[in-house]
């Protein structure tokens, strides 16, 4: 699944956001105040992404391994992403359209709390209207736990599994295949996010931990892109 930047969606770049603790313990910071900053760079990033015209930013917010974490942390977390779904004025001002990928709601195995699920479902209704870049956040989501769903789906099409049927039944079916995907914080691994949708993209690793990602990391990744 090769990914094409010259196609018509415009580019595709995924971070896997890390290093948001490491960045509080080196000023002798509480963890969650690492996740805060990390929240607010994530606002910063989308600016900055609108003004290189990508076409989309998906971003791994939460995954389904992070349920393990201690339960203070996992509940700051929560609060950071109903706040960043709640942002919803200056994506609107944007013109940034959100959407959200993740073991479904009604799945036996979904832990999404329901005002973090309420606060999902209103994001995407009061910026569905908007046409410029798509932000993609990435919650209760694992590329394994996608790609089982996706085949077990798969397995009732008429064709049976192949490379269409299994795309038709991802979680985002029209998220377009990822063109850049960014790791922080020095780590040099993709850590179950989205297997499927990037597996011809190009790899950026940095030693930033995500609190420090800005501008100028954000182009350096680019730069690993082909022009058409």
């Amino acid at each position: 699944m090769p990914s094409d930047p010259a196609s018509d969606h415009g580019l595709h770049v995924a971070c896997i956001m890390d290093g948001n603790g490491r960045w509080a313990g080196r000023r002798g910071l509480p963890r969650t105040e690492g996740h805060t900053e990390g929240e607010e760079n994530l606002a910063r990033l989308v600016r900055v992404a609108v003004q290189r015209d990508i076409g989309f930013l998906t971003v791994f917010g939460f995954s389904t391994e992070n349920w393990r974490r201690p339960r203070p942390e996992v509940r700051h977390i929560l609060g950071l992403h109903e706040k960043l779904f709640g942002r919803v004025a200056e994506l609107n001002e944007l013109n940034v359209r959100i959407q959200w990928i993740g073991r479904p709601f009604d799945s036996s195995e979904a832990r999404t709390p329901r005002y973090v699920q309420r606060a999902i479902r209103k994001a995407i209704s009061d910026t569905a209207d908007n046409t410029g870049m798509t932000l993609t956040v990435a919650f209760d989501y694992g590329g394994r736990s996608e790609l089982v769903s996706a085949v077990e789906k798969a397995r009732e099409d008429p064709d049976g599994i192949t490379t269409d049927s299994i795309s038709r039944h991802l979680y985002v079916p029209d998220l377009p295949p990822v063109d850049v995907l960014v790791r922080t914080s020095g780590e040099r691994r993709v850590s179950n996010f989205l297997l499927w949708q990037a597996a011809g993209a190009a790899i950026y690793f940095t030693d930033a931990p995500w609190p420090d990602f800005d501008a100028t990391e954000l182009d350096a990744a680019l730069a690993l892109v082909p022009t058409p």
